[in-house]
């Protein structure tokens, strides 16, 4: 074949193919019982323009915090108004409660004149891993009430954390959750890490300061060691060994969890905790002075239906004693592979809400938010979109959280949205990975900073409303033409704070998960 025949060849080809790219039909053709595609221009048309701009989102979130304090009350609480009412980062309370936070935030306040250290715990999917998202906000939080530390970590840490390094010996694991290699325990007494290890014998766990480029300065600064001991520990020996400080003490539980804290004289790099005797270990606790610090509990592949597979007695001594006064539930993309249809998402409603009526009775004192999924693309017809249903999904998680009174961080549509995750993966640099589900630690960073903005924006609106009678400022917040705050006067008041609504008793029910996207 003369090579004139075959240029023309292959020129003839592309034609046919530049044809059939520009007039394919985008739905396909139907023949011999299969839909047969190919790439079309249209397609390609849409795919040119980016349906977000992650640049011109991330900006407009920072741009909405950043707020030039007036001296004008009424300047000041416009801003309030359309950012707690209508902004994509908002945190969303439930029925408009401005006050929903107030417990919390007066607890914040107090915590180094009361010498506590009053804790956050953070519970997700595999996006919190490596401690990412709960590392900034734990940062945010210590700038502005004190603390510092990693704060808490299990007795055998599965996942590596960016915050601080440790090691178990002799301590196997047991967890409520896991896949078939996990080891189950015959009791439900697994702690507030949904997790334990058991002692045996002798075994211990060190822990030092981590060289992680991406870690804080502020969790490298430990001088507050604590451990936490299930209710069944029967005078087992424990002893801390730092450079500045070595003591050894017995403890039993007496059917009671056990906390055992020692302060030191300074800060340390490093430290060994040594077990003797026989103890279910729920957690060790690195902490600084007193303030507020964010445990990190990922559990990768949950959907956060397993909390009440766990004994509610021994969660709520913990986070009594634990002086836990927020809880973080990050959870919903592990659950979209199994929603079909629409009452696949009806059924994960109802699991949820036996979830919260758990926290409820187990952490009375503690403020609830619900972090919902981010956004996850997959191929349909040859094309990355927004996985279908995921909409419904955090939509529905949305008003179902807000009816039973549970604050909800729409992380959606902090990231911009549908077809949003495809853009952060094309970002540069990229913020989520090639799997169009997880965040890079980048992402997760700017996931993590604005969430932290969202909680400070309602800590910013708290502290204004000291210094007002607040009944007349909510009249201004729900209403415009309601009496001008500018007519107030500058008068403190103790009645802005009230509690926290509490759920009915529901029957909780043991659930069982296999989903491990996340």
């Amino acid at each position: 074949m003369k090579i004139t025949q075959v240029f023309l060849f292959f020129a003839v080809v592309l034609a046919l193919l530049a044809v059939m790219w520009r007039f394919y039909p985008a739905g396909g053709v139907e023949a011999f019982g299969r839909t047969w595609r190919f790439p079309s221009y249209a397609d390609a048309a849409l795919a040119e323009e980016p349906a977000v701009d992650v640049d011109s989102v991330l900006a407009a979130l920072n741009a909405s915090t950043d707020m030039q304090y007036s001296s004008s009350l009424q300047d000041s609480v416009q801003f309030f108004r359309e950012y707690l009412t209508s902004h994509p980062a908002r945190i969303a309370l439930p029925d408009d409660d401005l006050t929903y936070f107030d417990l919390v935030f007066n607890s914040f306040e107090n915590a180094v004149t009361s010498g506590k250290v009053y804790r956050v715990m953070h519970y997700g999917d595999s996006q919190i891993e490596l401690d990412r998202i709960s590392s900034v906000l734990r940062q945010r939080l210590q700038e502005r009430f004190g603390g510092s530390g990693p704060g808490m970590i299990p007795p055998v840490q599965q996942v590596p954390s960016i915050s601080v390094v440790q090691r178990a010996w002799n301590l196997p694991l047991y967890a409520v959750y896991g896949d078939s290699t996990t080891h189950r325990a015959r009791h439900r007494r697994y702690g507030v890490m949904t997790r334990f290890a058991p002692v045996r014998d002798t075994a211990s766990v060190t822990f030092s300061q981590t060289n992680n480029s991406h870690a804080f300065d502020g969790v490298k600064t430990i001088s507050r060691v604590s451990v936490l001991l299930a209710p069944d520990s029967t005078g087992v020996s424990v002893g801390l060994g730092t450079a500045i400080l070595r003591r050894t003490d017995t403890l039993s539980g007496h059917g009671e969890v056990v906390l055992r804290t020692w302060e030191l004289p300074a800060p340390v790099r490093r430290g060994t905790l040594t077990f003797r005797g026989k103890a279910d270990i729920y957690g060790v606790m690195l902490d600084g002075a007193p303030g507020v610090t964010v445990d990190n509990v990922p559990l990768r592949g949950c959907s956060g239906t397993i909390f009440t597979a766990i004994d509610p007695s021994s969660m709520r001594q913990a986070f009594e004693l634990l002086d836990v006064r927020m809880i973080l539930l990050q959870f919903g993309g592990n659950r979209m592979p199994s929603l079909n249809k629409s009452s696949d998402i009806s059924a994960y409603m109802r699991e949820m809400v036996r979830q919260i009526a758990y926290f409820r009775s187990v952490a009375p004192h503690a403020a609830l938010l619900f972090i919902g999924p981010a956004d996850m693309a997959r191929s349909y017809d040859g094309q990355l979109s927004t996985w279908k249903g995921l909409v419904a999904l955090n939509d529905s998680l949305r008003s179902t959280m807000l009816h039973h009174g549970v604050a909800y961080w729409d992380m959606f549509r902090v990231m911009g949205g549908e077809e949003s995750m495809v853009q952060y993966v094309n970002h540069a640099p990229p913020l989520a990975g090639p799997d169009y589900i997880h965040f890079t630690h980048q992402g997760a960073q700017e996931i993590g900073a604005a969430l932290a903005a969202s909680l400070d924006m309602c800590y910013e609106f708290y502290c204004l409303r000291k210094k007002w009678r607040d009944t007349d400022l909510f009249d201004w917040m729900r209403r415009p033409d309601a009496v001008s705050p500018d007519t107030l006067t500058d008068t403190q008041t103790d009645t802005f704070r009230t509690p926290f609504p509490i759920l009915p008793e529901v029957d909780v029910q043991v659930i069982n998960e296999t989903s491990d996207m996340l």
